[in-house]
């Protein structure tokens, strides 16, 4: 059996942002995930945001991405599909609609991204995360052409 250490754990997280979002269609647990993703990302300190209406949020950014507390996930359990909506997007399939998601998450310092949904949801995470590193570099050229 592991001995967790939940001193240790407590503050883990502490100065770093997460973001969660539900994609394709309602599922049962999604609300279940939803909540002890949140409470989990508040317990170890970190800021926690949720992304409204699945990867088209996070794409679009705005009002679709809020930060949230404890509250926002009580008595969400019982209910049934997703609190924080799920949509398809045809944006995210391209490079553009992604950049735009890397946009938002970089600025809201979020450094973590928690996908709730199958094969394609997964598959577009998978996307984001293998494109990352020239989606950073493509944004910090857009910054520097922007100043000059």
């Amino acid at each position: 059996m592991h001995h967790v250490d939940f001193e240790k754990l407590r503050m883990s997280g502490a100065g770093k942002a997460i973001a969660v979002l539900t994609s394709g269609g309602d599922a049962q647990g999604m609300n279940a995930a939803v909540r002890a993703v949140t409470r989990m990302g508040i317990y170890v300190g970190a800021k926690v945001y949720l992304i409204y209406e699945g990867y088209q949020g996070l794409v679009d950014g705005g009002d679709h991405i809020k930060v949230a507390n404890w509250q926002s996930v009580t008595n969400i359990i019982q209910l049934g599909g997703t609190i924080i909506g799920s949509a398809r997007c045809e944006a995210f399939t391209h490079r553009s609609g992604r950049l735009s998601a890397a946009f938002h998450l970089v600025q809201r310092g979020i450094t973590n991204l928690c996908v709730c949904g199958g094969d394609g949801s997964l598959s577009g995470a998978h996307t984001l995360c293998s494109e990352w590193s020239g989606l950073l570099d493509e944004l910090v050229q857009q910054g520097t052409h922007a100043v000059n």
